[in-house]
């Protein structure tokens, strides 16, 4: 008996300490370091404007006026709900996928004035994983120009010097492909 209570005593002692180290010690330092060595990634990547937050560099937003960059399509729940976040789960020999995704082509060729054998960059008609992708292609980006250019009132060259001033390398300069942030470059569009 007194062996049991040995080693029961060891086990509480064991699993509050390593509840203590691993839910208390290991989030503080995690949340520290981060908070110190990048703040603004840490906090969700808000992006501000005249002091009120616009969204997240991190998330995808819906933008449906002709006047703005349009971001890739999303699965996530009702469309870009970080709350319900994820793909479809379709398979590429899914019919609903690639009727959805013809549809898609369709609508994206129509809505920004393109000849139908222009090729469409596949971010432009086929949902991310999680849904939520910020960032669309230059492709994708440049194929939206003219039309954003029209609805404002701008050149095309205007407005796509404003997606070349927005547009992000690769990650470590070998990681990903340049990319365009979707929120960054409308908001930069309405200033």
């Amino acid at each position: 008996m007194k062996e049991l209570f040995t080693q029961l005593r060891i086990s509480v002692v064991a699993t509050i300490s390593l509840a203590v180290l691993l839910c208390g010690v290991y989030p503080l330092v995690v949340w520290a370091l981060s908070q110190g060595l990048f703040p603004e990634k840490a906090n969700g990547s808000l992006i501000s404007v005249r002091g009120s937050t616009s969204g997240s560099g991190l998330i995808a937003q819906s933008f449906t006026d002709p006047k703005y960059f349009h971001p890739r399509p999303s699965a996530a729940g009702y469309g870009y709900d970080a709350t319900s976040s994820g793909g479809s789960n379709l398979g590429p020999l899914s019919k609903k996928l690639v009727d959805t995704v013809g549809q898609r082509v369709l609508d994206y060729r129509k809505e920004n004035g393109l000849a139908p054998s222009t090729l469409i960059p596949s971010d432009a008609v086929t949902a991310s994983a999680s849904g939520l992708d910020p960032d669309i292609s230059i492709r994708n980006a440049e194929l939206q120009a003219v039309r954003v250019a029209a609805a404002r009132g701008l050149s095309p060259e205007t407005v796509r010097k404003k997606v070349r001033e927005h547009t992000e390398g690769r990650d470590l300069g070998i990681f990903g492909e340049p990319r365009v942030n979707v929120l960054k470059l409308n908001l930069a569009l309405d200033q």
